[in-house]
């Protein structure tokens, strides 16, 4: 989901803490690197920053004949900068996301169908302790045509409710299970004068969250597997026209603040109605945990989460879920360095020196078997609760916005936002959509 600058992308309070140091920062580039050898590019900013420095200047003791030269930049021109260099001479040996470009999907398949990026299939065929470190479903969103193009790095970011448990032990309810559970609760919460759920509309996206899950939880995977083929009109598909209709319905029996559209969640308005009081319950990704950690710490005792509910006939698996899978790091098809930016990747990123560092500033790896030590970390509870999301997903959807092509994803959040407030019918947003379809 297309979190505007970033603001919002944290997993802890170092994590929290770091991004907002980094907002509107220049770019910066790592010591101890000799020209001339790898360039990696990147957009981790803060202690983010440091664990990635950590890691590269530990290759670079090691290879002081083929260093990595790491630059940071900026988020909101990191797409700009990596099209112009990915047509240039100049194109990054190995390089990673911004919020648009490569968590996988359908941004990072534009430049494979420019031939800009390394197969990276033979290789982790070819060392089976390395292809099989990555949690399964973290590795659909860089793998097309049953060929991988991307190893994961950094952290996971799954979409759950967190809840507020004071407000559900005094008026005797309990995190829902089912979509009827759900809508019970928010008559109860009604009754009493506590918005339900808390929603910042401002920004569109966080209506996406609603959409993919319910899409998933009703049809399964296959409605958006057609959708990101180009099937013709596949937007028109019944379940995206039940998953509207169950959207259309929260916001008609009024489960969501007064002037929703007008709440931001990239400015935390949202989250603050949530630890507030004034809010029981609020659908965010994994960072939403550090921002409420981050802005009133006060409130982590109160603080419950649960999955997205099931949906009663649907064809979805309940375990399914929806979010950013992981960041990602791609290797350039034309770089000079394949096989020392493979051996980077192999075994210095994530190795065990890298995970550590990684769950020491609130981040939890898209690895297997690191539950131990997630439990020992300081907000293990909730680690271990969203690891486990991404352990046991059959499925794990890649927000929309970011799995589609860049202008079917923009429009998506445009289309979803209309359609929340009533300036757009089922009928007009599936029409728009079909519109912008694009393979």
């Amino acid at each position: 989901m297309n979190v505007g600058n970033g603001l919002m992308l944290m997993a802890g309070t170092a994590l929290f803490a770091g991004i907002l140091a980094g907002c509107g920062a220049q770019p910066s580039t790592s010591a101890g690197a000799a020209s001339g050898g790898m360039t990696l590019w990147n957009v981790d900013s803060g202690t983010a920053e440091q664990v990635d420095n950590e890691t590269i200047s530990a290759w670079n003791k090691a290879h002081p004949n083929d260093t990595i030269q790491a630059s940071y930049i900026e988020s909101n021109p990191y797409l700009e900068k990596l099209q112009i260099a990915m047509g240039s001479s100049n194109r990054p040996d190995i390089w990673t996301n911004d919020i648009w470009t490569n968590w996988g999907g359908g941004r990072l398949k534009t430049y494979i169908n420019a031939g800009d990026v390394l197969n990276l299939t033979p290789y982790l065929k070819a060392d089976p302790s390395w292809g099989n470190k990555f949690l399964p479903s973290i590795m659909k969103s860089v793998t097309f045509e049953g060929k991988i193009y991307g190893v994961p790095h950094g952290n996971i970011q799954p979409v759950n409710f967190f809840y507020n448990k004071a407000l559900f032990k005094q008026y005797h309810v309990s995190p829902p299970a089912t979509w009827n559970q759900l809508l019970q609760d928010i008559r109860i919460f009604k009754s009493h004068g506590v918005i339900p759920i808390a929603l910042g509309g401002a920004d569109n996206w966080p209506d996406l969250m609603y959409f993919e899950y319910l899409v998933d939880r009703i049809g399964g995977p296959t409605v958006y597997k057609s959708i990101s083929a180009g099937t013709p009109n596949s937007w028109s598909n019944p379940v995206v026209t039940q998953a509207l209709d169950r959207m259309k319905q929260l916001v008609n029996m009024g489960a969501f603040e007064n002037g929703f559209s007008s709440v931001g969640s990239n400015n935390g308005e949202d989250a603050a109605l949530l630890y507030t009081g004034k809010a029981a319950m609020w659908l965010m990704g994994a960072w939403g945990y550090g921002s409420i950690e981050g802005s009133d710490s006060s409130f982590l005792p109160k603080l419950g989460w649960f999955p997205f509910p099931s949906v009663p006939g649907g064809k979805g698996n309940p375990a399914d879920v929806a979010g950013n899978p992981a960041n990602f790091f791609s290797i350039s098809a034309k770089s000079p360095h394949k096989t020392a930016a493979i051996e980077y990747l192999k075994q210095y990123n994530l190795n065990s020196t890298n995970i550590k560092n990684l769950i020491n500033i609130g981040y939890v790896p898209p690895v297997k078997g690191i539950g131990s030590e997630l439990a020992h970390a300081k907000n293990g509870a909730y680690e271990q609760f969203y690891y486990n999301l991404a352990v046991k997903a059959p499925y794990f959807q890649q927000s929309w916005d970011t799995a589609l092509p860049t202008v079917e994803g923009n429009e998506l959040d445009t289309d979803l936002g209309k359609f929340m407030v009533g300036q757009m019918s089922v009928q007009q947003f599936e029409a728009d959509m079909n519109a912008h379809l694009q393979k």
